[in-house]
């Protein structure tokens, strides 16, 4: 919910001119102080709790936070038509929304991939290889904890978070409280891995993007990182059940095309980074191109599967012989991508849209400014940093850091370092704080909750902390 309006995330990068745009045109009519901007405020409170309730209500969440932004934006463009002022009001909307649209694009992409491959078979067989290998329920919290830690740190959060689920649920499905605890150690375990990448999160590209860090200081956030990571994970590794996961079977051979997939999954997050890093073009450009190697895969699956049958269907006489069923090939050779788009988690998305476009009503509004120069008007840096990392699991990552580069305090390296650090990892905190942390929630459907990953935030802070104080004892020399 505020969910690190989550996710701008992820990767999704909303442009950085589009949110520049927004807070230029905030400065036209300072609202904090107007009763409207008090009214958005009690909308977008109302809103968050109802989301957060979910469970206790079956009020998809989705439902209260889309109508908190239509009437948080109905209210604001009132107060500047009557000032004659519309055009600015609508100018700032449309930039929020193209930051919604591309992380709506990217995520679609990233889903239908998932779908896809699941489709084929593809987490059941590594399930089942996993599980093969004779490993505990606490050897493999571990092992999707470090897969998850590395993979983010070249993918988005959310793709890691959401390849990994599955994974966990398919091993887990028999024990709900190891799903639980993996749910919540990869949620940690992604945030972290994204915070001394470059590009593996939208709160590290921002501060690239601006020149504060070089590319190669943010390396030095990594033992921090697996800190952040390790000890809430150590804590968590005595809850894990000791028992095994049930004995299987042969492994379930893949449909065709499952492989295919998987190489035009990794190429499509490669063609991502290289839009954005050598072309300076939007990450969901690159993932839509992507899409379409899907599309192709898909054109050539439908094809060679209407040859098969025929094939099949030429000798059903010979298999009537002998009185052996004939073979429908058809079920397993036939894919269609628009049935993966078609299966997104719709409810999570909208979702998205609600908390994105309230926050940015709320920072058009003027009150993302008020924060920042509340933070860094004479408060310690350290402790400011601090705050903004806490604030990050209640308010997007990508937005507040926006609001802290565009304010430019005066600090020291060391302290730009600290603030991509917390900020990073500060949305591990609530399970609505990330990208990561709604997009299980919404795969999982009530074996990973909010109230779940609640009970445990006292850990991830030992987590939080522990990194913070590991930057400080290994990179001094930044400060």
């Amino acid at each position: 919910m505020f969910s690190r309006i989550l996710l701008l995330i992820l990767l999704t990068c909303s442009p950085l001119t589009a949110w520049a745009d927004a807070e230029q045109a905030a400065q036209a009519l300072n609202l904090t102080k107007h009763w409207v901007g008090y009214l958005a405020i009690g909308i977008f409170a109302v809103a968050y709790l109802l989301a957060m309730t979910e469970e206790v209500t079956e009020l998809n969440k989705s439902k209260p936070m889309v109508l908190a932004a239509s009437l948080i934006w109905a209210f604001i463009a009132g107060i500047y038509v009557n000032n004659g002022m519309s055009e600015q009001a609508g100018h700032a909307f449309r930039a929020c929304l193209e930051g919604y649209a591309e992380l709506f694009l990217f995520i679609m992409v990233s889903m239908a991939y998932l779908n896809a491959m699941e489709d084929r078979g593809v987490f059941d067989n590594l399930r089942v290889w996993l599980l093969s290998k004779g490993f505990s329920y606490r050897k493999l919290f571990w092992i999707t904890g470090i897969m998850s830690f590395f993979m983010s740190s070249v993918c988005n959060n959310l793709t890691t978070a959401l390849l990994m689920g599955a994974v966990i649920a398919a091993m887990g499905k028999d024990n709900r409280k190891f799903v639980t605890l993996a749910c919540i150690n990869v949620v940690v375990a992604t945030n972290a891995g994204g915070s001394f990448s470059p590009f593996g999160d939208i709160t590290t590209l921002l501060v690239w993007q601006s020149g504060v860090v070089p590319f190669k200081d943010f390396y030095s956030l990594f033992i921090p990182a697996i800190v952040n990571f390790a000890l809430p994970a150590i804590i968590m590794h005595f809850w894990i059940p000791k028992q095994q996961p049930a004995a299987v079977g042969k492994a379930p051979k893949m449909k065709r095309g499952a492989m295919t997939m998987i190489v035009l999954f990794l190429l499509t997050i490669i063609t991502a980074v290289c839009f954005e890093n050598m072309l300076k073009l939007p990450p969901a450009a690159g993932m839509l191109a992507g899409l379409t190697y899907l599309k192709f895969l898909g054109f050539y699956l439908q094809k060679t599967a209407d040859k098969d049958n025929g094939k099949i269907s030429d000798f059903a006489h010979v298999y009537k012989l002998f009185n052996v069923a004939v073979p429908d090939a058809r079920p397993s050779q036939k894919f269609d991508v628009f049935k993966s788009v078609a299966t997104l988690e719709w409810d999570t998305l909208l979702f998205f849209y609600g908390v994105m476009i309230s926050v940015g009503g709320l920072s058009f509004i003027g009150y993302l400014t008020m924060a920042s120069d509340v933070l860094y008007v004479g408060m310690d840096p350290t402790i400011a940093n601090i705050v903004v990392g806490i604030l990050s699991a209640f308010i997007d990552n990508g937005t507040i850091m926006f609001a802290v580069l565009t304010m430019h305090p005066d600090i020291s390296q060391g302290q730009w370092l600290l603030v991509t650090l917390t900020a990073g990892v500060g949305g591990s905190l609530l399970a609505i704080g990330s990208a990561a942390g709604v997009g299980l929630m919404g795969q999982m459907k009530g074996l990973y909750t909010f109230s779940a990953h609640l009970k445990w935030m006292p850990v991830i802070l030992i987590g939080f902390f522990g990194s913070i104080a590991t930057h400080f004892l290994i990179n001094g020399s930044y400060f």
